[in-house]
């Protein structure tokens, strides 16, 4: 059997292990992990800046809000006339919004694979024995013992370190502040 992987994992140690070597706790490689966390926020939000046309979506949204405030109001006046027209236009509009929403799917087609394949090498390098001993405030704000919860209902066994959290909770809330971040950086009008 051919190992296709092999060569994958290769590259991506190749990248990756330098990363890993300047982390002050190579064995709890917290910092490694917010650097991958950076570089794929930064792919994610640079395809998304550049495949999505991000005035016509903002434009979309702005009238599709207006639709649903003029269908809203006459509603409540009882117009039957003007929500009969109102609902004659709808077509379009979803016509209109289906189309943004498949223009909205381009980057993660484009960006799919190598996030998967990053996904791959950290969960097979020594990133997968991460564990982050988070804040009681933010252990709660982030839902961990819900996260715990369905873990240990869907792979067994349970979370065995107070407040700890593995390497994809803790690569989660770095790409979700990073792309906050990235997202107002590059001029990004709305967020997720």
């Amino acid at each position: 059997m051919v190992d296709l992987f092999g060569p994958v994992y290769g590259v991506l140690n190749a990248i990756f292990s330098p990363i890993l070597a300047i982390d002050p706790n190579p064995t709890n490689p917290a910092l490694t992990v917010l650097i991958i966390a950076f570089i794929v926020s930064l792919i994610t939000t640079i395809a998304n800046k550049y495949l999505v046309d991000q005035d016509e979506l903002n434009e979309q949204q702005a009238t599709m809000n207006e639709f649903n405030k003029r269908l809203r109001d006459a509603q409540k006046r009882g117009d039957g006339k003007e929500v009969a027209k109102l609902q004659a236009e709808q077509a379009e509009l979803m016509k209109n919004q289906t189309a943004m929403m498949t223009n909205q799917f381009k980057p993660m087609i484009v960006t799919f694979v190598p996030i998967i394949l990053i996904f791959f090498w950290m969960r097979t390098s020594a990133i997968h024995n991460l564990v982050i001993i988070l804040p009681k405030t933010v252990y709660w704000v982030t839902l961990t013992p819900i996260w715990h919860w369905i873990g240990s209902f869907l792979y067994g066994g349970k979370a065995t370190i107070p407040y700890g959290i593995g390497w994809l909770l803790w690569y989660m809330i770095c790409t979700f502040g990073m792309s906050q971040i990235l997202r107002k950086f590059l001029g990004f009008k709305q967020g997720f």
